[in-house]
């Protein structure tokens, strides 16, 4: 069965080779179902049969919020993850060609739950992977829509980003929240815009919206309440240091960190937690 998805404007096609799976493991995909034609970003089979022949050379064991992802890399470039829960339970095997565009993955948990973790983190990681040459970032943030533009908290876990939306949606009219962990970020005809995604964290907020962005803002808490205005180069290198740095020229934010440079303001936004 083949399924094809619209995530901020990259078409992505699911095809599940075995007939236990289905769309039923992505209940958060549903509002982003497309029959549009065009160019795709990527195709991912789903085969629990496949395993690789031969493991490439490990690149490193990745802590992804507790979880761990095993990468490594075969000599024609293209590379291998082993997706394992926060119990270290493996539940994933993904391969990729070298741009993303063509992968394979084996769910191999035994757990419904398992199954749909392994699925859903494969699919981040190809989607983060293939659609960045194109000026596309997918973040972790927080992001509330008021007047027509997209605000993005960013932030270590626990530093507020979820608690900023809320106060918004509480006290500030007009609000409301198009992702509550990781939206899309995108370049489009010289303006940033970010998107919902089928991936929210926590909150269940999967929402085919977009806008463009207002403002990207840093949380971060310390003794008293501030404001100043980050300058740009460093706040742009902390949002690509580690695409750039792991991955490589081809999938490096240049083309997102020029255009930031002329448009949304940044913010860096220290706060104090304040109980009631």
């Amino acid at each position: 069965m083949e399924y094809q998805y619209n995530i901020a404007g990259h078409l992505c096609r699911i095809v599940f080779c075995d007939a236990g799976n289905d769309s039923s493991l992505l209940p958060s995909f549903s509002p982003f179902e497309s029959e549009e034609e065009g160019n795709l970003l990527f195709c991912l089979s789903v085969d629990d049969a496949f395993r690789w022949p031969v493991t490439g050379e490990e690149v490193g064991q990745f802590d992804c919020g507790g979880n761990n992802f095993g990468v490594y890399r075969l000599p024609d470039g293209s590379y291998q993850f082993e997706i394992c829960d926060e119990k270290k339970a493996l539940c994933c095997y993904l391969q990729a060609n070298a741009d993303f565009s063509d992968c394979r993955a084996a769910l191999v948990a035994e757990s419904d739950a398992g199954r749909k973790f392994g699925l859903n983190n494969a699919l981040m990681l190809v989607y983060a992977f293939a659609s960045a040459p194109y000026a596309t970032l997918l973040m972790h943030a927080s992001v509330i829509r008021n007047d027509g533009r997209g605000y993005l908290f960013l932030g270590k876990s626990g530093t507020g980003k979820s608690t900023h939306t809320r106060l918004w949606l509480s006290h500030i009219p007009g609000s409301d929240l198009m992702n509550d962990d990781n939206p899309v970020v995108r370049v489009v005809e010289g303006t940033v815009y970010v998107y919902g995604s089928p991936w929210s964290g926590k909150t269940p907020c999967y929402r085919r919206v977009s806008a463009p962005v207002g403002a990207f803002v840093q949380l971060r808490q310390c003794p008293k309440h501030d404001s100043e205005r980050e300058r740009i180069g460093k706040f742009c290198l902390a949002l690509a240091v580690r695409i750039d740095h792991e991955m490589g020229p081809p999938y490096s934010f240049g083309a997102l960190r020029h255009h930031f440079g002329h448009h949304p303001p940044f913010a860096d936004i220290p706060f104090r937690m304040q109980a009631g």
